[in-house]
């Protein structure tokens, strides 16, 4: 279906652009939405009729929206959720939540705006894209904790950038762990070998000298070995032929 769009939709195009669209998308959503008009000659005419008068009402709404923005833009807003040990939650949080969450911190806007391709599960600070206008795009950082406290940290953490989005802290705690008792590892083992080239010459030498008298005394217990063995097997042959020993 070709429609006439009154107003820019992302990834289809500007005020005025007639574009192709399937009919199932323009039924249900362009076209309830005021988004667009069916492509027929009576709308183009009244389309021109009417374009200096959206394209001024267009450039205020904007103006409005830009303002706006400018105080909503990077907005923490907070979700208080039950989760599991590992951070997914029970349920999830969607864009009413969201919406709901930043016009309870003073701006209103609809869950339509809220730009979000599905639910969030898990705990985390997740930013989420606001459109406040066709031309005006926001993000607000939405913090899913279950606590206010858990909530604080959280936000501490993404601010100084220990955090990554959408990391639940219970999970980045445990990484950080890990990553610290490698670190620990990695010391150790070059602790153990800058100690063993730091030998001093009298060192060394002192390590030498125990080495060969380490193996001084296993060749000692070798020979000796050897010597019982001998005496042994001389005894064995006595007893073999007592008529030889008689004589």
């Amino acid at each position: 279906m070709d429609v006439i769009l009154m107003e820019r939709v992302e990834n289809l195009g500007q005020m005025g652009d007639v574009v192709t669209v399937k009919d199932g998308y323009a039924r249900n959503y362009l076209l309830p939405q005021h988004k667009a008009l069916r492509a027929t000659d009576a709308n183009r005419e009244r389309f021109e009729q009417q374009r200096a008068d959206l394209e001024a009402r267009n450039i205020e709404k904007r103006g409005e929206a830009e303002g706006i923005g400018d105080r909503v833009d990077d907005l923490y807003v907070i979700l208080i959720r039950q989760s599991s040990d590992t951070g997914q939650l029970y349920g999830s949080a969607n864009a009413r939540d969201i919406a709901n969450s930043v016009t309870e911190a003073g701006f209103n806007i609809e869950r339509k705006q809220v730009l979000l391709d599905r639910s969030i599960k898990t705990l985390g600070i997740h930013p989420v894209r606001v459109s406040l206008h066709p031309e005006v795009t926001v993000s607000v950082n939405v913090n899913i904790a279950r606590s206010d406290a858990e909530a604080e940290q959280q936000e501490a953490a993404f601010r100084s950038g220990a955090l990554a989005a959408g990391a639940p802290a219970i999970a980045q705690t445990e990484a950080d762990g890990e990553a610290a008792e490698a670190e620990d590892s990695a010391e150790v083992a070059a602790e153990v070998f800058f100690e063993d080239a730091a030998l001093t010459p009298e060192e060394d030498e002192d390590q030498g000298e125990t080495a060969v008298q380490a193996e001084d005394a296993g060749a000692g217990e070798e020979a000796d070995a050897g010597a019982k063995e001998s005496a042994e097997s001389e005894d064995a042959e006595g007893a073999a032929n007592p008529d030889e020993v008689q004589s």
